[in-house]
């Protein structure tokens, strides 16, 4: 169980991602005006297609990030760590929720709700600005999940993967093979060969649903493809 207290999550919060590009007192209004969440693993935070609502900023654990085009099923495309917040785009849009956010582990996340945010945009048009750099920062993301995709052998693809997972860089990656599969768009045979490889590199070790990072820069140094200049 995680135990966090308020301070601990400004901390965080204001040490790693979108809030630690921002003015020291744009920091504090959102530190004390969002509310502090808990959620338990494999529960919805949101769904694809919810109304628009406002941001939420994982403070410590780690959530999944499923999303597809409008008359798809969504499928598991990225890991959240902490530091990283979405749902911007119910605010910069009105339009309905573009991904669907669950917990992957035990996870805090702070939230400010659409109307706090209309608040504080009628009072500062900053705010805009700082909100859009949530959506620049997705659009960095998904340019990596792309380029990931892209690479043409299996098993580079898959290394690519989970050093993208690791973005934390603590080492441990919350998903099934499966999950690992759906991500590196790759079955579970050619999955489990590649973990296998890995392990037997030590850059990783593999227990049920979980998968431990040793050696990113090696995983992010192997998934270069020699093909491609």
């Amino acid at each position: 169980m995680i135990e966090l207290d308020r301070l601990d999550a400004a901390q965080i919060m204001t040490r790693n991602g979108w809030l630690a590009r921002l003015p020291v007192e744009f920091q504090r209004e959102v530190l004390a005006r969002a509310i502090l969440y808990r959620f338990s693993p494999r529960e919805t935070i949101y769904r694809f297609g919810d109304p628009p609502g406002g941001i939420y900023g994982l403070v410590s654990g780690t959530v999944t990030v499923n999303t597809a085009p409008p008359t798809k099923a969504p499928r598991l495309v990225h890991l959240g760590v902490p530091g990283t917040w979405t749902g911007e785009g119910g605010f910069l849009t009105r339009q309905p929720r573009r991904i669907e956010l669950c917990a992957a582990t035990d996870a805090l996340l702070l939230h400010v709700p659409l109307s706090v945010m209309d608040e504080m945009a009628a009072h500062d048009p900053e705010v805009v600005r700082y909100v859009s750099l949530i959506l620049m920062m997705t659009v960095d993301v998904m340019i990596h999940v792309i380029h990931d995709l892209q690479i043409r052998d299996t098993t580079r693809r898959i290394a690519a993967v989970l050093a993208r997972a690791n973005w934390s860089g603590k080492g441990n990656v919350p998903l099934s093979q499966t999950e690992l599969g759906l991500m590196a768009n790759a079955s579970r045979k050619q999955v489990n060969a590649a973990l296998q490889y890995f392990s037997g590199a030590g850059w990783i070790t593999n227990s049920y649903r979980a998968i431990t990072v040793l050696d990113t820069d090696s995983l992010r140094d192997f998934s270069v493809d020699p093909d491609v200049s």
